[in-house]
């Protein structure tokens, strides 16, 4: 298990579409690695299904996509990223069409022989604007653009690769302003830990969806990317807002299954137990209303009524038009008995989407210099309180973009300081694995059962203590036995809990997808403040 240094030019961690949009931008100028903890395609990108949203109608226009997006927000949101993100998103998209990207296109019915892209329309847009591929809209981005990544010379791929922690001047003692230097990668096919040097590192790993016991994310969503940025000093803002996907199939046999928000769009209803519909009783734009607020609308009505799920209900549309549309998730729903050609789904809401992060301008670079972050790792400002459906897969293009040109100008300054190989010292195999899968099991349920939809002071604090009380542990475990990539992520989940507790504290008032009994309302001095965590000297 002999650790070894590799030197590269830019450092890509992670392989959805931010990272993977970023290394082709920078790859002509340097050499690149991406390090992804599983395959190149496990990524959350890869399980996205509605689509990306972006102004590409004449009947749209960017005033009406700020609005919507400021709308959801609740407040939050920095306009002048949202006004950036939103008029470089077609160009962008463009791009993507020419990398050979297929989204789905319709015949204009008014010219016969012509085709345009078919749009849909999800909760909180005005108009239809989402970009999509049938129901697999991430998984097609994903397709082309590996494609073009296999195709250049320039950059290599580490699968089953993971990221331990960044290396800075900082940490390795040296004086001066603090830079990024590479980081410790651990490799899961023998447990060693290489180094993986470069003045140019770029955090693109995505959310922390895991940390919760329910939710819509793949496996590998387990907050690295904010753990590693908080213990390298880096800020981190706004972790309290996570937003729960209303509609998760509630099945045993369906781990983590998402009905897209697209079902609604195209006039899915959700009903009770009872039959009856209940989404007009709670919001006037009924199951077009922003994710929050219909979560929050399921989750009173199971409580009402005692039930484990509700219905989303699309049947009344044709089975040629579900079948047409949604093709995956109709054959995903057959798998488990379900026909929604002819009976409602029964969904529940998961966790979806970390709209906090590490902080960074609109180029991605955060305080660290060299150190970039992009995608929903990162916090931009345009999600605000509350992400308007797919606005995210346009921000990780669009930052992706401009963080490459930044880090094309970027100067390192002084040569590279010597980077030690790891160390596991008097380190010996962990004998009680056990005690990894019950801490990772208490810590999702704590955070399920505190911090979730709803929340209270007095759950807060329990959790908060709680935490502490794990990480305790899963320290003695770190710096006592050998790695493995179970306990490092368990690390970055517990530190990740730990930071949407706090950030969730610190906030006195409800506001978009923070819902606090005890402050039910917005309180104006809140709006436009970020609740930033900073880890101690």
């Amino acid at each position: 298990m002999a650790s070894m240094t590799h030197k590269f030019d830019f450092l890509v961690l992670g392989s959805g579409i931010a990272g993977l949009t970023f290394a082709l931008k920078v790859a002509a100028q340097g050499r690149v690695a991406i390090v992804t903890k599983k395959s190149r395609a496990d990524s959350n990108t890869n399980w996205a299904q509605g689509g990306i949203a972006s102004v590409t109608s004449r009947e749209d226009s960017f005033a009406l996509h700020v609005h919507d997006t400021l709308e959801a927000g609740a407040g939050l949101c920095k306009e002048a990223t949202v006004r950036c993100i939103v008029e470089e998103g077609p160009a962008r998209i463009a791009e993507l069409i020419a990398l050979g990207t297929q989204f789905t296109e319709r015949e204009v019915p008014s010219e016969p022989g012509r085709r345009e892209l078919d749009l849909t329309k999800e909760g909180g847009h005005s108009k239809r604007r989402i970009l999509h591929a049938k129901d697999a809209t991430g998984a097609e981005i994903e397709r082309a653009l590996l494609a073009a990544i296999a195709a250049h010379p320039n950059i290599a791929v580490f699968e089953n690769h993971l990221a331990v922690d960044l290396l800075t001047t900082a940490k390795l003692g040296y004086v001066g302003p603090n830079r990024v230097v590479g980081a410790y990668v651990f490799r899961e096919a023998d447990h060693g830990v290489d180094v993986f040097a470069a003045p140019v590192v770029v955090l693109a790993t995505g959310g922390s969806g895991k940390v919760y016991l329910y939710t819509t994310n793949p496996d590998i969503a387990t907050g690295d990317g904010v753990a590693m940025a908080y213990r390298a000093g880096v800020p981190v803002a706004n972790m309290e807002f996570v937003q729960f996907h209303p509609t998760c199939l509630y099945h045993p046999k369906a781990k983590t299954y998402l009905i897209s928000e697209a079902v609604r769009g195209e006039g899915a209803v959700l009903r009770g137990t009872d039959g009856q519909r209940f989404m007009p009783r709670y919001d006037s734009r009924a199951e077009l209303a922003p994710r929050d607020i219909v979560a929050r609308a399921i989750d009173s009505e199971m409580k009402r009524t005692g039930a484990d799920c509700v219905f989303l209900d699309i049947s009344h549309q044709t089975p040629e038009f579900i079948r047409g549309h949604f093709p995956n998730i109709h054959g995903k729903c057959l798998e488990f008995g379900i026909d929604m050609t002819r009976e409602a789904i029964p969904v529940v809401p998961a966790a979806h989407y970390q709209c906090g992060g590490v902080v960074t301008n609109l180029d991605g670079e955060t305080e660290v210099a060299g150190l970039f972050a992009i995608g929903e790792v990162a916090c931009t400002g345009l999600h605000g309180a509350n992400r308007l459906a797919s606005n995210s897969l346009l921000e990780a293009l669009v930052c992706a973009h401009r963080a490459a040109a930044k880090a094309l100008a970027h100067v390192p300054g002084e040569p590279a300081p010597a980077i030690p190989p790891w160390q596991s010292g008097r380190a010996t195999d962990p004998d009680e694995l056990v005690v990894v899968a019950h801490n990772w099991d208490e810590l999702r349920r704590t955070m399920w059962d505190y911090v979730g939809i709803v929340r209270t002071n007095k759950r807060l604090r329990r959790a908060e203590k709680r935490l502490g009380n794990l990480q305790e542990e899963i320290r003695e475990f770190y710096w006592g036995y050998t790695l493995t990539a179970d306990l490092l992520e368990l690390r970055n989940l517990c530190t990740v809990a730990e930071l949407i507790v706090a950030c969730a504290l610190q906030r006195p008032e409800s506001r978009g997808l923070h819902y606090n009994l005890d402050y039910p309302q917005p309180d104006p001095v809140w709006a436009q403040r970020d609740s930033i965590v900073r880890r101690g000297p």
